[in-house]
Formats: structure tokens, C-alpha cells, sequence
């Protein structure tokens, strides 16, 4: 299971774009054949009484909670997502939530029976992008090389988000002469990570003099 946007998120560098059934109405598309998902959303709460669920988002795609149709949905301890209608959905201001309403939710209890879940959709249905925009699963995982003498600097296990989202790179060993594990953050920004090859699986970055170090 993957995350999307904040957790498999569309990203432009500089700037963010990157158990028990349910009674629900008959879902008209089968669960797509694949065993690759990504986590849109969690639900943290319920919403009033007349069963809306409140959704921390995991996507910067506000489409994903707003328009109606199939979305699944992922309890806890569970490995298979199940098919449920979202009926509506609407942000809340200020409070980067969205309030949703689920087909077969109709009261407080059943929406709080949902809390802890996550809402999943098929790894197929990401969204296109645009230039010089990634999704976050995309980023993770990919080698880190300073542009300028070809050295490797690490791996990206995170990405950040911030007002210039934030590559978390695992330092290589040959990178530091520190023998625990470390971490730098890195502005994921043109001028900082200006080359972002995902087909040789790496990223280039030119950072100014101190970064690395002061992150370190």
C-alpha cells in the first residue's frame, strides 16, 4: 500500500499541487486486479449525527473526496480494501479536513465504527501531471548525487511537505564519516534539485555551500 500526495503526492518543485461490512448501496465497477493502492485519506472522526465522517487528507487532489463514485476502503488489520460510494464531500477551512459522506453511514455510531480507516483508490487511477510534477512514490527511493563531482549523497525516504516541500534523504555511509544512521533535509526546488531522472531512478542537487552540513 502506497500513500498519495502527502504521501504519494503530486509535487512541483517549489510548490505543492507534490472487517465488518458497511450497508452500502451496490457498487456498479468490480475492485479493479491490482494489488497496488494508494491511501487518499484517513478517517480521524465523525461529523455531527447524520453519519458524514471527517477525512484527514493524503492528497493534494481535491477531487479525490469532493466528486461522488466508487472509493475503497481500507480497515484496520485488514490487507483488502472494499468498495464504497462516496455520496459527497466538502472542505473545511482552516482546519485542512474534509467532511464526507459514505453510502450506508447514516448515523454517529456507524460513522465512528469507520474511524482509524483509510480511503484507498487503484494505483492505476493517479492522476496525469504536469511538467516538473511527481507523485511522492515516484521520489521515494531514488539516489541522491551531487551534481557538480558525481558522489552519491543518499537515498530520499520522504518527502516533507512545507512551503518548499523537503526531499528526507538517508545519508549513504560513504557520505558521512558519522557511523550512526542520518538524515538531511533538502529543498525539493529547482535550484537545489535540478535534475530529476526517474527512468535511471536518481536526482542531482546543487546545494549551496553549509546545507548538508547544518542539516547533519
Amino acid at each position: 500500500m502506497n500513500h498519495e500526495d502527502a504521501k504519494n503526492a503530486k509535487k512541483n518543485r517549489g510548490r505543492v499541487n507534490a472487517g465488518e461490512k458497511i450497508k452500502s448501496s451496490p457498487v456498479p465497477n468490480p475492485v479493479p486486479n491490482t494489488d497496488d493502492w494508494l491511501a487518499i485519506g484517513k478517517i480521524v472522526a465523525p461529523q455531527g449525527l447524520a453519519g458524514e465522517v471527517r477525512v484527514y487528507p493524503e492528497s493534494d487532489f481535491p477531487e479525490r473526496f469532493e466528486e461522488p463514485g466508487t472509493r475503497w476502503l481500507l480497515r484496520p488489520g485488514q490487507t483488502e480494501p472494499q468498495p464504497i460510494e462516496l455520496l459527497s464531500g466538502r472542505y473545511i477551512e482552516g482546519k485542512n479536513l474534509y467532511v464526507l459522506q459514505l453510502a450506508g453511514v447514516e448515523n454517529c455510531n456507524q460513522a465512528e465504527a469507520l474511524r482509524g480507516c483509510r480511503l484507498m483508490v487503484p494505483a492505476s487511477d493517479r492522476p496525469e501531471l504536469g511538467e516538473d510534477e511527481y507523485h511522492v512514490i515516484d521520489l521515494i527511493g531514488l539516489q541522491v548525487f551531487m551534481q557538480a563531482s558525481g558522489e552519491l549523497v543518499g537515498v530520499v525516504a520522504d518527502i516533507i511537505p512545507a512551503g518548499n516541500d523537503l526531499l528526507e534523504v538517508k545519508l549513504d555511509p560513504s557520505f558521512t564519516s558519522d557511523s550512526k544512521e542520518k538524515t538531511v533535509l533538502i529543498p525539493f526546488v529547482m535550484a537545489i534539485a535540478p535534475v530529476v531522472d526517474l527512468q535511471n531512478r536518481r536526482i542531482e542537487i546543487t546545494p549551496p555551500p553549509g546545507l548538508l552540513e547544518i542539516n547533519n
